[in-house]
């Protein structure tokens, strides 16, 4: 009886809530082609073994379970820095150096969804755009649908005109539409990645996915303390039922302790940034 009694019990308990650490990290041209490839700048520095120990040591204090990736040449590139054994790797299907990609951790289910190939505007061109990667981590109620992404460089400040902006413009009624089907979907969406703009006093990108669906911001209001202080053009975007997942001011930098100009070629500039959401 006492068995039966504490069965039922347990049945009766509400499942806790799970938290999840949700991070985004520009790695810089991370590849593992060697210096001179045609594909790579020529002014590129291949990156040591330990300027790789010291990246391997950030992703193990950044401790994310979830991380959309920019600037890298696929799974055998983020395996350098994350351990393929602990790792699950999502790529585009496309050949570009500097891939978006997501890891996910291989306790958590995730599956890939088909790439947001649209945001390639100039597809096989040499330098062109970058598709979106989306993935699906978790089950049922509590999945979150995530796109990792890196828009146009060169439209970065609210009154920047020209070409670039036309661009990036172009990507953001792409995404609004991604966003719209999520919304249509019911779903939990996470965007993240780097935006290539600031969000604070921008009348153009962030309004234009808004009007798809309402978003919560988690780099709203912030400055980036990442190489001595500036504007985020990295940002994690959460909407429909995820808005009401992320911990209060649950934002984090990982800053590098080095702080030699040189450290920006040998690690990246960009710092990780995360979240974290309380999932129910």
């Amino acid at each position: 009886m006492t068995r039966l009694l504490l069965a039922l019990l347990l049945l009766a308990t509400p499942a806790a809530a799970a938290e999840l650490k949700l991070a985004t990290w520009n790695l810089a041209w991370l590849t593992t082609r060697p210096a001179g490839d045609r594909d790579l700048p020529r002014d590129l520095r291949t990156r040591s073994s330990d300027d790789l120990d010291r990246l391997r040591g950030y992703a193990t204090r950044l401790a994310a379970d979830v991380i959309a990736l920019q600037e890298v040449d696929g799974p055998e590139a983020a395996a350098l820095i994350l351990d393929p054994a602990q790792w699950r790797f999502f790529f585009p299907d496309e050949q570009d150096v500097q891939r978006s990609g997501i890891a996910v951790r291989r306790s958590l289910p995730a599956r890939q969804n088909p790439d947001l190939a649209a945001l390639d505007l100039r597809a096989g061109a040499r330098f062109s755009l970058r598709r979106g990667v989306d993935v699906t981590v978790g089950e049922g109620p509590s999945a979150l649908r995530l796109l990792s992404l890196h828009l146009n460089a060169g439209c970065r400040e609210p009154d920047d005109r020209g070409r670039e902006c036309e661009s990036i413009g172009r990507q953001a009624e792409i995404i609004a539409g991604w966003i719209e089907a999520r919304r249509e979907a019911g779903e939990a969406f996470a965007i993240a990645g780097d935006f290539n703009r600031r969000f604070d006093r921008d009348p153009a990108i962030l309004p234009a996915l808004e009007r798809a669906a309402p978003l919560t911001r988690a780099t709203a209001g912030r400055s980036n303390p990442c190489w001595g202080g500036r504007p985020f053009i990295d940002h994690i975007l959460l909407g429909g039922r995820a808005r009401d997942w992320m911990v209060p001011d649950s934002l984090r930098v990982l800053v590098y302790a080095e702080r030699q100009p040189e450290w920006r070629n040998r690690l990246s500039d960009h710092c990780p940034i995360s979240v974290m959401l309380d999932i129910p």
